[in-house]
């Protein structure tokens, strides 16, 4: 199975995940990644090898049984023998398609053959199929003129049935040798091949219309000469029928038709994962024997990249099990805001604006019957009052538009400093100034960790504070803000974060 998911910037926060694992750091590790792929890869040509071989050897066997019953047909003046022969020429066909269509499924895909190049089985299968069709109309128009005709001199005799018996022990050989690759018995390593299977089955029917083509002629060698014709002409409707659906099996493949069952029953394998909320489009096509799934999926609006990955993960893998042979999936997401508070959503529209670093304490409120909406919006901290103002503004205008319902919606600009990466610990003297400046405050039980990193241009402090456990928040809120701002007064460049805790 191939699977992958592109990225899909939707609007209102939509869009793919790629499945893939994490690379390592380590030399060894990524050696033993790719001496993985390389044993993948490995497997992969020897099956493919296998495989070929395996068709090769049921294409030579089969053309020579060709060969015999059209030879001694002519000679014996078999035309049920000779109705044979085309019909195992048919299987040559379809062996020698199915022979290529294993090639060309290792080739990858190019640019002019972007789903690869497995359109070249169904073209082969068509062409045969019509040439197929036209020699078995031949053989039913004269089965049926013979029929009307006085019995010939020459009547099929035991050089016709010798013909037939070396089709029967080769349709044999053919039949215990593919079961045996399918069985995967040592040195076949081939599996669940869909190409051996499918040659496969046309050695059964071998079998069977070689059968029918032995009582024809058995019945013209012992004086019914009818038996020979009856046999042709009965082989002749089975070629017909053969070749008809040949063309009707590649026609629909080459005009990528999908069974609507198979497509109703994808939707709802992707329905039915795990945090998918609803199936939208679902595309398919089949390409040789890859079947292409292309899903689309709504998922929570306020579901994080990794929980989307991690459903579209889900949906890629099930689907895969309900599609027989293999299978090519993409899964793309689109949020649903449907049933998500508004809060969750503001905040997403809000990140996306350009130039905003980060939003907190988002709000919405009813009052009157109308919906008002207010948020904590960061911007550089050097940038001017205008351009923070011009962002604002499109963080307004966003919310407007994708969220009608809501009145008004006042956005409060506040400074944002990055802090480096590599800060230093500040030394005890800052510690204690800020131990002083807590113990201003009665309603501080206990002060815990103070941690406080300096890299000369900007402070970065984290407070632990315990209060009462019975203050209300916002009262608490409150306090935390008056703390910080009163720690920060001389200290450029300072991001001050208290954590309260009960006590």
């Amino acid at each position: 199975m191939r699977t992958g998911d592109t990225m899909n910037s939707g609007g209102g926060g939509g869009g793919d995940s790629r499945a893939g694992s994490s690379a390592g750091n380590h030399k060894d590790g990524m050696q033993s990644a790719d001496a993985g792929a390389g044993m993948g890869a490995g497997r992969t040509n020897a099956a493919v090898n296998n495989r070929t071989r395996v068709l090769y050897m049921s294409l030579a066997a089969i053309f020579s049984a060709f060969v015999v019953e059209l030879v001694l047909g002519v000679v014996s003046n078999s035309l049920a023998l000779i109705t044979d022969s085309i019909h195992a020429l048919l299987d040559c066909i379809v062996t020698a398609v199915l022979l290529i269509a294993t090639r060309m499924a290792i080739k990858p895909p190019d640019a002019e053959h972007t789903y690869g190049h497995g359109k070249i089985e169904s073209l082969g299968g068509m062409m045969g199929g019509i040439a197929i069709f036209a020699i078995a109309c031949f053989f039913i128009y004269e089965s049926l003129h013979r029929f009307q005709s006085p019995p010939p001199s020459v009547l099929p005799g035991m050089l016709a049935i010798a013909g037939g018996l070396y089709t029967i022990g080769v349709d044999v050989f053919r039949i215990v040798l593919l079961k045996r690759s399918l069985r995967g018995e040592p040195g076949a390593g081939l599996g669940g091949s869909t190409t051996v299977k499918a040659d496969l089955y046309h050695a059964v029917m071998d079998l069977g219309s070689t059968t029918v083509a032995i009582v024809g002629i058995y019945l013209a060698y012992t004086g019914t000469h009818q038996g020979d014709l009856a046999a042709a002409l009965i082989l002749g409707g089975l070629l017909a029928a053969l070749s008809i659906k040949l063309v009707h099996r590649t026609a629909l493949d080459l005009t990528d038709v999908i069974s609507p069952e198979m497509v109703s029953k994808v939707r709802g394998v992707a329905n039915g994962t795990d945090g998918v909320i609803m199936t939208g489009s679902v595309l398919m096509r089949r390409s040789g024997g890859t079947t292409f799934a292309d899903i689309t999926v709504s998922l929570r609006g306020d579901a994080s990249f990794e929980r989307a990955h991690e459903i579209s993960a889900g949906v890629e893998q099930n689907v895969a099990e309900c599609i027989p042979g293999d299978a090519s999936i993409t899964v793309h997401f689109e949020p649903d805001w449907s049933g998500v508070p508004p809060d969750a959503r503001i905040l997403d529209i809000a990140r996306r604006v350009d130039g905003v670093k980060s939003v907190h304490n988002v709000n919405t409120r009813m009052t009157g019957g109308k919906t008002y909406a207010d948020l904590h919006v960061m911007v550089d901290s050097e940038m001017s009052l205008q351009k923070a103002h011009e962002i604002s503004e499109v963080v307004e205008s966003d919310i407007r538009r994708q969220m009608p319902r809501i009145e008004h919606t006042t956005v409060h600009l506040e400074p944002f400093t990055s802090m480096p990466r590599n800060l230093e610990a500040e030394d005890a003297a800052l510690n204690e100034k800020i131990r002083g400046i807590l113990e201003g405050y009665p309603q501080i039980r206990a002060v815990g960790r103070i941690i406080a990193l300096n890299d000369k241009s900007a402070f970065k402090i984290d407070i632990d504070c315990s209060f009462d456990g019975a203050l209300p928040i916002a009262e608490v809120h409150g306090l935390t803000s008056e703390i910080e701002r009163a720690i920060a007064e001389g200290l450029e460049n300072a991001v001050i974060t208290i954590h309260p805790e009960p006590l």
